[in-house]
């Protein structure tokens, strides 16, 4: 007897556009991801550098910063919410009326439970793919951030950044965080 693989449904961005206003959906590479709500730890980081972040970029005139829930259009089978994105002040361009429309200069991912493998797998190939510059992520229960930089379209370790140390962006030149008071 013949057997046949099921076909898994391909999602795309019309059909992305069709889920439920009060849920957090992603969709990577035609398939549909639920998001659910960030715990108050995650939250808190996400404010914490989203802070640090904001800051910096404004007292140097360097573009916009987004936080999640913003949809990132890639394709019409990938569209995102990064819990942080920085759009450099030349590609602001790429900022719709709706969405972000191409790849942000900088990506934030803060881990949570059930996100590690999305971030750390599926998004990171996706990011490098689609040409993001510079993509942290972000371990809460390590108090750490692994700061990955965009080479031959792929993502290399640039540094681990620990608690007790002080991140410092290769993009963002000058772009001195304190970690100690993140985590």
């Amino acid at each position: 007897m013949a057997h046949t693989a099921v076909e898994k449904k391909k999602y795309t961005y019309e059909d992305y556009l069709d889920t439920p206003e009060d849920k957090r959906y992603e969709l990577i590479e035609g398939e549909l991801f639920m998001t659910p709500s960030p715990i108050p730890l995650h939250q808190r980081i996400s404010r914490k550098l989203g802070f640090e972040l904001t800051g910096f970029v404004e007292e140097n005139d360097m573009g916009e910063v987004f936080y999640a829930p913003c949809d990132v259009y890639l394709d019409d089978e990938n569209v995102v919410q990064p819990d942080i994105l920085f759009i450099s002040k030349e590609r602001l361009n790429i900022i719709g009326e709706k969405n972000i429309r191409g790849a942000p200069d900088l990506v934030i991912e803060i881990i949570s439970e059930n996100s590690a493998y999305r971030d750390m797998v599926q998004k990171k190939r996706l990011y490098a793919k689609f040409g993001v510059k510079e993509y942290w992520i972000v371990i809460p229960k390590e108090g750490q951030i692994e700061l990955y930089i965009l080479k031959d379209d792929s993502f290399h370790l640039y540094k681990t950044y620990h608690q007790d140390t002080t991140l410092e962006s290769p993009y963002l030149k000058d772009l001195k965080i304190n970690l100690q008071g993140i985590f």
